[in-house]
């Protein structure tokens, strides 16, 4: 099955030449001339979209944002006469995954193309759990079990106990936790920290002691406790 790739662009003869040299290298290829009649003609089925920014009606800014709030992450690559640093940012604050200035090389175009699926087609080496001994902390479904007994969590213990695991290699002072677990709530104070690394050691029952403090500096998922 080929892939497909949705080309947009007001200008018909880079939609042409674009389409021309993507059938050759094995593509299917969709083209609209402009932001609405792209909106129609995505598909689920679409793995890649190349996006001009200068177009009537909607921008090629305006078509990217609108796909990124409704959840879409397909693939963008933009393609514009736009060659600034201002440009190139608004283009990646807005969705973008690659910028091309025109006039470009239809070679240079490919290569970023098969870069880019080459990403997304690539399997992520991501572990589903977390297991210590008989304490297992399941990444999917955000659950905790001791031995085969469900442990409830908030989320932000289970937030706190995960990040405290990622920096297990270290101490990790309160200030840094309250910056990372409470980024979103204003006024938290350090004894937020001590009050929540309490009940979270109560919660782990048998492997409270994993979690160790160093007076005066903080609190760390320690290993070696195992």
């Amino acid at each position: 099955m080929r892939t497909k790739i949705l080309i947009v662009d007001d200008d018909e003869l880079i939609r042409e030449v674009l389409e021309f040299n993507l059938v050759n290298e094995g593509f299917e290829i969709t083209c609209a001339a402009s932001g609405e009649e792209a909106m129609k003609k995505l598909s689920s089925e679409h793995a890649l979209i190349l996006l001009d920014i200068m177009m009537g009606g909607m921008s090629g800014y305006r078509f990217a944002e609108e796909l990124r709030k409704k959840g879409n992450d397909i693939p963008i690559i933009f393609l514009t006469a736009k060659d600034t640093e201002n440009d190139m940012l608004t283009g990646f604050s807005v969705g973008g995954d690659d910028y091309i200035s025109k006039p470009f090389s239809i070679k240079e175009v490919i290569v970023r193309i098969k870069a880019i699926l080459k990403r997304q087609n690539k399997p992520e080496d991501k572990p589903e759990k977390m297991i210590f001994n008989d304490l297992t902390i399941d990444l999917n479904t955000k659950e905790m079990y001791i031995k085969s007994k469900k442990i409830e969590l908030t989320k932000t213990e289970y937030n706190l106990l995960i990040y405290l695991i990622q920096k297990s290699d270290r101490v990790i002072s309160r200030e840094e936790i309250i910056d990372t677990v409470w980024k979103e709530t204003p006024f938290i104070t350090e004894r937020t920290v001590d009050v929540h690394i309490a009940r979270l050691r109560k919660k782990l029952e048998n492997y409270s002691h994993l979690i160790t403090n160093k007076t005066g500096f903080g609190y760390r998922f320690d290993r070696s406790e195992l």
